[in-house]
């Protein structure tokens, strides 16, 4: 796995609310969320981050979505 690579992901945007991961791809395997263990905002320079911890029953990820070019990327994975 290589932190920062980007990520095709199914989000859930409903009326207020947050968005919600629902599954993402990683290696051509799909990983249906099964929790969402906790969620954060940071700032790099300019760009505000937002990030989504985030289980699939087996291993954690940590996502995240880039406002600014609207991308999305893993930034980390262990397993449980």
């Amino acid at each position: 796995m290589m932190p920062g690579k980007s990520l095709r992901i199914a989000v859930l945007f409903e009326p207020g609310k947050k968005a919600r991961p629902v599954w993402f791809e990683l290696n051509r395997r799909q990983h249906r969320i099964t929790e969402l263990t906790y969620q954060w905002q940071d700032r790099v320079g300019e760009r505000q981050l937002l990030h989504y911890a985030v289980s699939d029953g087996e291993a954690l990820f940590e996502l995240v979505f880039d406002p600014a070019d609207q991308s999305w990327t893993i930034a980390g994975q262990r397993c449980e």
